[in-house]
């Protein structure tokens, strides 16, 4: 874990953020909102994360106290996590972010869609615009 600074801030979203923040942590901990998983079960969720990675991670929130290890003496070992008491109470944190992440990414489609169509050059024919004659601007 990366050592909180108490002279950095004082604002709790910092502290929060210290925490439960990063590229993977908030995957981690949302993969476990349904009970304990597997460390190789979590390596196939989070395709795109080392296994490397994913195993400091997971000492990282285990050491912080959000999530229990649970090692079993078997052969092959087995090893899962599941979030602890504390860990729980990131929860609705995590489900907020899950529905404002929904909204921002429609409504930034859109928005992009709208500034692609902008962005767009029509070509207009010179023949599609009709001339005004000197006749007509008199009326």
């Amino acid at each position: 874990m990366k050592k909180f600074k108490a002279h950095t801030s004082t604002c709790p979203i910092v502290y929060t953020m210290t925490y439960i923040g990063g590229k993977w942590k908030p995957i981690i901990l949302g993969r476990l909102l349904n009970g304990a998983v597997r460390f190789g079960k979590l390596a196939v969720q989070i395709p795109d994360i080392s296994r490397k990675i994913l195993t400091e991670q997971l000492k990282e929130l285990e050491e912080d106290g959000l999530i229990i290890r649970h090692s079993y003496n078997e052969k092959p070992p087995r090893v899962e996590y599941e979030l602890s008491g504390i860990g729980q109470t990131v929860i609705p944190v995590l489900m907020a972010m899950t529905e404002l992440g929904s909204q921002m990414h429609e409504a930034i489609t859109k928005h992009k869609r709208r500034q692609d169509l902008f962005a767009k050059k029509i070509p207009v024919k010179a023949t599609s615009i009709p001339a005004i004659s000197k006749k007509d601007s008199r009326s």
